[in-house]
Protein backbone atom coordinates (compact mmCIF):
# COMPACT_ATOMS: atom_id res chain seq x y z
CA UNK A 1 0.00 0.00 0.00
CA UNK A 2 1.52 3.34 -1.03
CA UNK A 3 2.08 6.01 1.64
CA UNK A 4 -0.75 8.44 2.29
CA UNK A 5 0.00 12.04 1.35
CA UNK A 6 -1.27 15.05 3.28
CA UNK A 7 -0.82 18.69 2.31
CA UNK A 8 -0.17 21.53 4.78
CA UNK A 9 0.95 25.13 4.72
CA UNK A 10 3.45 24.56 7.52
CA UNK A 11 5.07 21.50 9.09
CA UNK A 12 6.68 21.80 12.51
CA UNK A 13 9.03 19.03 13.61
CA UNK A 14 9.15 18.97 17.39
CA UNK A 15 6.48 19.52 20.03
CA UNK A 16 8.65 21.37 22.51
CA UNK A 17 8.32 24.99 23.56
CA UNK A 18 9.56 26.54 20.32
CA UNK A 19 7.69 24.20 18.02
CA UNK A 20 4.42 24.56 19.91
CA UNK A 21 4.63 28.34 20.01
CA UNK A 22 5.42 28.57 16.31
CA UNK A 23 2.73 26.09 15.25
CA UNK A 24 -0.01 27.73 17.28
CA UNK A 25 0.92 31.26 16.15
CA UNK A 26 0.94 30.13 12.50
CA UNK A 27 -2.46 28.50 12.92
CA UNK A 28 -3.82 31.74 14.41
CA UNK A 29 -3.23 33.33 11.00
CA UNK A 30 -5.23 30.62 9.27
CA UNK A 31 -2.33 28.41 8.18
CA UNK A 32 -2.93 24.68 7.97
CA UNK A 33 -0.30 23.31 10.36
CA UNK A 34 1.02 19.86 11.26
CA UNK A 35 2.96 19.41 14.50
CA UNK A 36 5.10 16.26 14.64
CA UNK A 37 6.25 14.85 17.98
CA UNK A 38 7.37 11.28 18.64
CA UNK A 39 7.89 11.18 22.40
CA UNK A 40 4.21 10.70 23.23
CA UNK A 41 3.99 13.93 25.23
CA UNK A 42 4.05 17.58 24.28
CA UNK A 43 6.09 20.27 25.99
CA UNK A 44 9.62 19.14 25.17
CA UNK A 45 12.53 19.27 27.57
CA UNK A 46 11.25 22.26 29.55
CA UNK A 47 7.91 20.82 30.59
CA UNK A 48 8.89 17.18 30.94
CA UNK A 49 12.53 16.97 32.07
CA UNK A 50 13.71 20.55 32.45
CA UNK A 51 12.55 23.94 33.70
CA UNK A 52 9.17 22.95 35.11
CA UNK A 53 9.93 19.81 37.14
CA UNK A 54 13.31 21.33 38.11
CA UNK A 55 11.57 24.39 39.56
CA UNK A 56 9.24 22.12 41.54
CA UNK A 57 12.27 20.41 43.07
CA UNK A 58 13.93 23.79 43.67
CA UNK A 59 10.79 24.98 45.46
CA UNK A 60 10.79 21.87 47.63
CA UNK A 61 14.41 22.45 48.57
CA UNK A 62 13.69 26.11 49.33
CA UNK A 63 10.89 25.08 51.71
CA UNK A 64 13.34 22.82 53.54
CA UNK A 65 15.67 25.81 53.90
CA UNK A 66 12.84 27.97 55.26
CA UNK A 67 11.94 25.32 57.83
CA UNK A 68 15.54 25.26 59.02
CA UNK A 69 15.52 29.06 59.31
CA UNK A 70 12.21 29.23 61.18
CA UNK A 71 13.67 28.73 64.66
CA UNK A 72 15.71 31.91 64.30
CA UNK A 73 12.43 33.80 64.02
CA UNK A 74 10.98 32.14 67.11
CA UNK A 75 8.88 29.70 65.08
CA UNK A 76 8.82 26.12 66.31
CA UNK A 77 8.14 23.75 63.44
CA UNK A 78 8.73 20.52 65.35
CA UNK A 79 10.06 17.41 63.71
CA UNK A 80 9.90 17.21 59.95
CA UNK A 81 10.90 14.75 57.27
CA UNK A 82 11.13 14.74 53.51
CA UNK A 83 9.37 12.18 51.32
CA UNK A 84 11.08 12.09 47.90
CA UNK A 85 8.50 9.68 46.47
CA UNK A 86 5.60 11.92 47.50
CA UNK A 87 7.17 14.97 45.84
CA UNK A 88 8.03 12.99 42.70
CA UNK A 89 4.49 11.68 42.31
CA UNK A 90 2.94 15.11 42.88
CA UNK A 91 5.41 16.69 40.45
CA UNK A 92 4.78 14.06 37.78
CA UNK A 93 1.02 14.51 38.11
CA UNK A 94 1.45 18.25 37.62
CA UNK A 95 3.56 17.72 34.51
CA UNK A 96 0.99 15.28 33.13
CA UNK A 97 -1.72 17.92 33.58
CA UNK A 98 0.44 20.33 31.60
CA UNK A 99 0.84 17.75 28.82
CA UNK A 100 -2.94 17.53 28.62
CA UNK A 101 -3.30 21.31 28.51
CA UNK A 102 -0.86 21.48 25.59
CA UNK A 103 -2.76 18.79 23.70
CA UNK A 104 -6.07 20.58 24.22
CA UNK A 105 -4.60 23.92 23.15
CA UNK A 106 -3.18 22.38 19.98
CA UNK A 107 -6.57 20.85 19.14
CA UNK A 108 -8.37 24.11 19.96
CA UNK A 109 -6.08 25.98 17.56
CA UNK A 110 -6.73 23.44 14.76
CA UNK A 111 -3.12 22.28 14.65
CA UNK A 112 -2.90 18.65 13.56
CA UNK A 113 -0.82 16.72 16.09
CA UNK A 114 1.06 13.89 14.36
CA UNK A 115 2.52 11.24 16.67
CA UNK A 116 5.76 9.93 15.21
CA UNK A 117 9.29 10.69 14.02
CA UNK A 118 9.83 12.90 10.99
CA UNK A 119 12.30 12.02 8.25
CA UNK A 120 12.96 14.35 5.34
CA UNK A 121 12.28 13.17 1.80
CA UNK A 122 12.89 16.57 0.21
CA UNK A 123 12.84 20.22 1.21
CA UNK A 124 9.02 20.16 1.06
CA UNK A 125 8.27 16.60 2.24
CA UNK A 126 8.71 14.54 5.38
CA UNK A 127 7.66 11.00 6.13
CA UNK A 128 6.06 10.04 9.45
CA UNK A 129 5.15 6.39 9.88
CA UNK A 130 3.26 5.54 6.65
CA UNK A 131 2.29 9.09 5.81
CA UNK A 132 4.02 11.70 3.66
CA UNK A 133 3.42 15.26 4.78
CA UNK A 134 4.00 18.09 2.31
CA UNK A 135 4.40 21.84 2.89
CA UNK A 136 6.25 24.80 1.41
CA UNK A 137 7.50 25.69 4.89
CA UNK A 138 9.09 23.23 7.35
CA UNK A 139 10.48 24.12 10.75
CA UNK A 140 13.02 21.92 12.53
CA UNK A 141 12.56 22.35 16.28
CA UNK A 142 13.52 18.86 17.35
CA UNK A 143 15.36 19.93 20.50
CA UNK A 144 18.31 18.34 22.21
CA UNK A 145 19.31 15.78 24.80
CA UNK A 146 22.00 15.27 27.45
CA UNK A 147 25.46 14.05 26.50
CA UNK A 148 26.75 10.83 28.08
CA UNK A 149 30.57 10.78 28.15
CA UNK A 150 32.51 8.01 26.47
CA UNK A 151 34.05 6.44 29.58
CA UNK A 152 33.97 2.93 31.04
CA UNK A 153 30.69 2.17 32.78
CA UNK A 154 29.03 5.44 31.77
CA UNK A 155 25.66 3.69 31.52
CA UNK A 156 25.67 3.11 35.27
CA UNK A 157 25.20 6.85 35.68
CA UNK A 158 22.11 8.91 34.92
CA UNK A 159 21.69 12.20 33.10
CA UNK A 160 19.49 15.19 33.92
CA UNK A 161 16.52 13.40 32.35
CA UNK A 162 17.15 10.45 34.64
CA UNK A 163 17.14 12.75 37.68
CA UNK A 164 13.40 13.07 37.25
CA UNK A 165 12.97 9.28 37.10
CA UNK A 166 14.55 8.65 40.51
CA UNK A 167 11.99 6.90 42.72
CA UNK A 168 13.95 7.43 45.93
CA UNK A 169 16.52 9.87 47.20
CA UNK A 170 20.15 8.82 46.81
CA UNK A 171 22.32 8.98 49.92
CA UNK A 172 25.52 9.96 48.17
CA UNK A 173 25.65 11.65 44.77
CA UNK A 174 28.44 12.51 42.36
CA UNK A 175 27.51 15.26 39.93
CA UNK A 176 29.93 15.36 37.00
CA UNK A 177 29.86 18.81 35.44
CA UNK A 178 29.71 22.35 36.78
CA UNK A 179 27.55 24.19 34.28
CA UNK A 180 24.17 25.50 35.32
CA UNK A 181 22.40 22.13 35.05
CA UNK A 182 24.90 20.34 37.27
CA UNK A 183 24.99 23.18 39.80
CA UNK A 184 21.20 23.41 40.01
CA UNK A 185 20.78 19.68 40.54
CA UNK A 186 23.65 19.51 43.03
CA UNK A 187 22.03 22.26 45.08
CA UNK A 188 18.67 20.49 45.09
CA UNK A 189 20.19 17.16 46.12
CA UNK A 190 22.19 18.72 48.95
CA UNK A 191 19.42 20.87 50.33
CA UNK A 192 17.04 17.91 50.37
CA UNK A 193 19.56 15.87 52.36
CA UNK A 194 21.87 13.95 50.02
CA UNK A 195 25.65 14.01 50.36
CA UNK A 196 26.94 15.67 47.17
CA UNK A 197 30.28 15.92 45.39
CA UNK A 198 30.65 18.00 42.23
CA UNK A 199 33.39 17.13 39.73
CA UNK A 200 34.70 20.01 37.63
CA UNK A 201 37.57 20.11 35.14
CA UNK A 202 38.79 23.52 36.34
CA UNK A 203 39.18 25.40 39.61
CA UNK A 204 35.91 27.19 38.81
CA UNK A 205 32.21 26.55 38.26
CA UNK A 206 29.72 28.26 35.94
CA UNK A 207 32.62 29.32 33.72
CA UNK A 208 30.37 30.81 31.04
CA UNK A 209 29.02 33.39 33.47
CA UNK A 210 30.62 36.42 35.11
CA UNK A 211 33.04 35.45 37.85
CA UNK A 212 30.90 37.12 40.51
CA UNK A 213 28.29 34.43 39.85
CA UNK A 214 30.63 31.44 39.81
CA UNK A 215 32.83 32.53 42.70
CA UNK A 216 29.94 33.44 44.98
CA UNK A 217 28.00 30.28 44.12
CA UNK A 218 31.06 28.13 44.82
CA UNK A 219 31.64 29.84 48.17
CA UNK A 220 28.05 29.34 49.30
CA UNK A 221 27.76 25.74 48.05
CA UNK A 222 30.87 24.85 49.99
CA UNK A 223 29.38 26.52 53.06
CA UNK A 224 26.28 24.32 52.93
CA UNK A 225 28.45 21.22 52.59
CA UNK A 226 28.73 20.44 48.89
CA UNK A 227 32.15 18.95 48.18
CA UNK A 228 34.13 19.72 45.04
CA UNK A 229 36.77 17.81 43.12
CA UNK A 230 38.44 20.54 41.07
CA UNK A 231 40.72 19.99 38.06
CA UNK A 232 39.32 16.48 37.74
CA UNK A 233 38.68 14.21 34.77
CA UNK A 234 36.38 11.25 35.33
CA UNK A 235 37.81 7.93 34.16
CA UNK A 236 34.85 5.60 34.61
CA UNK A 237 32.38 3.79 36.84
CA UNK A 238 32.44 0.26 38.21
CA UNK A 239 29.35 -1.27 39.76
CA UNK A 240 29.51 -3.47 42.87
CA UNK A 241 26.13 -5.17 43.24
CA UNK A 242 24.90 -5.49 46.80
CA UNK A 243 27.01 -2.67 48.21
CA UNK A 244 25.31 0.18 50.04
CA UNK A 245 27.04 2.60 47.66
CA UNK A 246 27.43 0.40 44.60
CA UNK A 247 28.95 2.83 42.09
CA UNK A 248 32.71 3.27 42.28
CA UNK A 249 33.66 6.42 40.40
CA UNK A 250 37.30 6.92 39.47
CA UNK A 251 38.97 10.11 38.34
CA UNK A 252 42.31 11.75 37.74
CA UNK A 253 43.32 15.15 39.10
CA UNK A 254 45.63 17.62 37.40
CA UNK A 255 49.19 17.43 38.74
CA UNK A 256 48.35 14.36 40.86
CA UNK A 257 50.11 11.17 39.78
CA UNK A 258 47.64 8.57 41.00
CA UNK A 259 43.96 8.25 40.19
CA UNK A 260 41.34 8.53 42.94
CA UNK A 261 38.04 6.74 43.49
CA UNK A 262 35.01 6.94 45.78
CA UNK A 263 31.70 5.14 46.19
CA UNK A 264 28.25 6.62 45.49
CA UNK A 265 24.75 5.32 44.94
CA UNK A 266 24.09 7.85 42.16
CA UNK A 267 26.37 9.35 39.52
CA UNK A 268 24.78 12.10 37.44
CA UNK A 269 26.28 13.25 34.16
CA UNK A 270 25.88 16.99 33.51
CA UNK A 271 28.54 17.44 30.85
CA UNK A 272 26.54 19.15 28.14
CA UNK A 273 23.75 18.61 25.62
CA UNK A 274 23.59 17.81 21.92
CA UNK A 275 20.98 18.45 19.21
CA UNK A 276 18.49 15.87 17.98
CA UNK A 277 19.25 15.63 14.27
CA UNK A 278 20.10 11.99 13.56
CA UNK A 279 16.58 10.82 12.72
CA UNK A 280 15.81 13.74 10.40
CA UNK A 281 17.60 12.33 7.32
CA UNK A 282 19.07 15.73 6.53
CA UNK A 283 21.01 14.24 3.62
CA UNK A 284 17.71 14.50 1.73
CA UNK A 285 17.93 18.29 1.95
CA UNK A 286 21.41 19.26 0.72
CA UNK A 287 22.16 22.75 1.94
CA UNK A 288 20.91 22.24 5.48
CA UNK A 289 24.28 22.27 7.22
CA UNK A 290 25.51 21.35 10.68
CA UNK A 291 28.20 23.27 12.52
CA UNK A 292 31.08 21.71 14.48
CA UNK A 293 28.81 21.08 17.50
CA UNK A 294 26.18 19.35 15.37
CA UNK A 295 23.67 22.18 15.50
CA UNK A 296 21.78 23.27 12.41
CA UNK A 297 23.17 26.42 10.82
CA UNK A 298 20.59 29.17 10.38
CA UNK A 299 20.64 32.94 9.96
CA UNK A 300 19.09 35.66 12.12
CA UNK A 301 15.68 34.94 10.57
CA UNK A 302 16.01 31.20 11.41
CA UNK A 303 16.49 30.39 7.70
CA UNK A 304 18.71 27.39 6.96
CA UNK A 305 20.66 27.10 3.72
CA UNK A 306 17.56 25.67 2.01
CA UNK A 307 14.63 27.90 1.11
CA UNK A 308 11.54 27.03 3.14
CA UNK A 309 13.41 25.07 5.82
CA UNK A 310 13.98 26.73 9.19
CA UNK A 311 15.56 25.85 12.53
CA UNK A 312 15.27 27.21 16.06
CA UNK A 313 15.56 26.20 19.69
CA UNK A 314 18.06 23.68 21.03
CA UNK A 315 18.67 22.18 17.59
CA UNK A 316 19.80 25.64 16.45
CA UNK A 317 21.99 26.01 19.52
CA UNK A 318 21.94 29.75 20.15
CA UNK A 319 20.81 30.71 23.68
CA UNK A 320 19.27 27.35 24.47
CA UNK A 321 16.50 28.62 26.73
CA UNK A 322 12.77 27.94 26.64
CA UNK A 323 11.62 31.59 26.38
CA UNK A 324 14.13 32.13 23.56
CA UNK A 325 12.68 29.25 21.55
CA UNK A 326 9.14 30.49 22.19
CA UNK A 327 9.96 34.05 21.15
CA UNK A 328 11.88 32.92 18.05
CA UNK A 329 9.05 30.58 17.07
CA UNK A 330 6.37 33.21 17.33
CA UNK A 331 8.39 35.73 15.35
CA UNK A 332 9.05 33.18 12.62
CA UNK A 333 5.33 32.40 12.35
CA UNK A 334 4.57 36.12 12.25
CA UNK A 335 7.01 36.60 9.38
CA UNK A 336 5.79 33.61 7.36
CA UNK A 337 2.04 33.96 7.87
CA UNK A 338 1.30 37.30 9.55
CA UNK A 339 1.39 39.57 6.53
CA UNK A 340 3.51 42.49 5.39
CA UNK A 341 3.77 44.21 8.77
CA UNK A 342 5.82 41.25 10.03
CA UNK A 343 8.03 40.98 6.93
CA UNK A 344 11.18 41.61 8.98
CA UNK A 345 10.10 39.87 12.17
CA UNK A 346 12.96 38.12 13.97
CA UNK A 347 14.26 37.60 17.47
CA UNK A 348 17.02 39.85 18.77
CA UNK A 349 19.40 37.46 20.54
CA UNK A 350 21.25 40.29 22.34
CA UNK A 351 20.68 40.91 26.07
CA UNK A 352 18.69 37.82 26.93
CA UNK A 353 18.16 37.48 30.70
CA UNK A 354 18.54 34.08 32.32
CA UNK A 355 18.49 32.64 35.82
CA UNK A 356 20.35 29.81 37.55
CA UNK A 357 18.10 28.16 40.12
CA UNK A 358 20.95 27.29 42.41
CA UNK A 359 21.21 27.58 46.15
CA UNK A 360 21.43 30.59 46.12
CA UNK A 361 19.71 31.61 42.87
CA UNK A 362 21.49 33.87 40.40
CA UNK A 363 20.52 36.01 37.43
CA UNK A 364 22.47 37.46 34.54
CA UNK A 365 21.93 39.55 31.43
CA UNK A 366 24.33 41.01 28.91
CA UNK A 367 28.11 40.85 28.88
CA UNK A 368 30.34 39.62 31.65
CA UNK A 369 33.07 41.97 32.81
CA UNK A 370 35.64 40.06 30.76
CA UNK A 371 33.42 40.03 27.65
CA UNK A 372 32.71 43.74 27.97
CA UNK A 373 36.41 44.61 28.20
CA UNK A 374 37.10 42.46 25.13
CA UNK A 375 34.26 44.12 23.20
CA UNK A 376 34.76 47.75 24.21
CA UNK A 377 38.33 47.89 25.55
CA UNK A 378 39.20 47.85 29.23
CA UNK A 379 39.57 51.65 29.38
CA UNK A 380 35.96 52.08 28.23
CA UNK A 381 34.46 49.83 30.88
CA UNK A 382 33.53 50.67 34.44
CA UNK A 383 32.29 48.13 36.96
CA UNK A 384 30.11 48.74 40.00
CA UNK A 385 29.98 46.04 42.70
CA UNK A 386 28.09 45.50 45.91
CA UNK A 387 28.04 42.67 48.41
CA UNK A 388 25.74 42.48 51.41
CA UNK A 389 23.57 40.25 53.57
CA UNK A 390 19.90 39.96 52.65
CA UNK A 391 17.69 41.20 55.48
CA UNK A 392 16.06 37.76 55.58
CA UNK A 393 19.27 36.58 57.26
CA UNK A 394 19.45 39.43 59.79
CA UNK A 395 18.40 37.01 62.54
CA UNK A 396 20.17 33.87 61.34
CA UNK A 397 23.66 32.96 62.58
CA UNK A 398 24.91 32.42 59.02
CA UNK A 399 25.05 35.30 56.56
CA UNK A 400 24.84 34.04 52.96
CA UNK A 401 26.12 36.71 50.60
CA UNK A 402 24.17 38.62 48.02
CA UNK A 403 26.52 39.97 45.36
CA UNK A 404 25.77 42.24 42.42
CA UNK A 405 27.80 43.62 39.54
CA UNK A 406 26.84 46.32 37.07
CA UNK A 407 28.99 46.58 33.94
CA UNK A 408 28.78 49.87 32.02
CA UNK A 409 30.42 51.10 28.83
CA UNK A 410 31.51 54.46 27.45
CA UNK A 411 31.22 57.98 28.81
CA UNK A 412 27.42 57.68 28.92
CA UNK A 413 27.83 54.55 31.08
CA UNK A 414 25.39 52.43 29.12
CA UNK A 415 24.57 49.28 31.08
CA UNK A 416 25.92 46.31 29.11
CA UNK A 417 25.84 43.67 31.84
CA UNK A 418 24.09 42.91 35.13
CA UNK A 419 25.02 39.90 37.25
CA UNK A 420 23.31 39.19 40.58
CA UNK A 421 23.34 36.28 43.01
CA UNK A 422 21.53 35.77 46.29
CA UNK A 423 18.06 35.32 47.74
CA UNK A 424 15.36 36.68 45.42
CA UNK A 425 17.68 37.45 42.52
CA UNK A 426 15.75 35.07 40.29
CA UNK A 427 12.69 37.31 40.62
CA UNK A 428 14.58 40.64 40.60
CA UNK A 429 16.19 40.28 37.18
CA UNK A 430 13.17 40.39 34.85
CA UNK A 431 12.34 44.07 35.37
CA UNK A 432 15.94 45.18 35.07
CA UNK A 433 16.12 43.10 31.90
CA UNK A 434 13.50 45.37 30.35
CA UNK A 435 15.52 48.45 31.27
CA UNK A 436 18.75 47.05 29.85
CA UNK A 437 16.99 45.92 26.68
CA UNK A 438 15.78 49.51 26.27
CA UNK A 439 19.35 50.82 26.52
CA UNK A 440 19.36 52.11 30.09
CA UNK A 441 22.39 53.95 31.45
CA UNK A 442 23.80 54.05 34.95
CA UNK A 443 22.20 57.47 35.43
CA UNK A 444 18.81 55.96 34.52
CA UNK A 445 19.31 53.44 37.28
CA UNK A 446 20.44 56.20 39.67
CA UNK A 447 17.35 58.25 38.88
CA UNK A 448 15.02 55.43 39.93
CA UNK A 449 13.97 55.81 43.59
CA UNK A 450 14.92 52.76 45.63
CA UNK A 451 12.35 50.44 47.23
CA UNK A 452 13.40 49.91 50.84
CA UNK A 453 14.19 47.48 52.37
CA UNK A 454 14.83 45.18 49.42
CA UNK A 455 17.79 43.60 47.70
CA UNK A 456 16.75 45.14 44.40
CA UNK A 457 17.34 48.65 45.71
CA UNK A 458 21.07 47.95 45.73
CA UNK A 459 21.06 47.91 41.93
CA UNK A 460 19.89 51.53 41.78
CA UNK A 461 22.13 52.78 44.61
CA UNK A 462 25.56 51.43 43.61
CA UNK A 463 28.47 53.86 43.84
Amino acid sequence: MPPISKLFDFIVIGGGSGGLACARRAASYGAKVALIEGSGRLGGTCVNVGCVPKKVMFNGASIVEAIEDAKHYGISVGSHSFDWSFLKNARDAYVKRLNGIYERNVAKDDVEYVDGTASFISNTEVKVNDTILKADHILIASGGRPVIPDVEGASYGIDSDGFFDLESQPKSVAVVGSGYIGIEIAGIFKTLGSDVTVFTRTPHILRHHDNIIGDTMLEEMKRIGVKFEHNSSVLGIKKHDGAELPLELSWSTKDVAEASSAAYDCVLWAVGRKPNTEALNLTAVPGVELNRTGHIVADEFQNTGVSGVYALGDVYGKSELTPVAIAAGRRLADRLFGGKRFANSKLDYVNIPTVIFGHPPAGTIGLSEAEAKAAYGADNIKVYNTRFTNMYNALTPYKPPTAMKLVVAGPEEKVVGLHIIGRGCDEILQGFGVAIKMGATKSDFDNCVAIHPTSGEEIVTMR
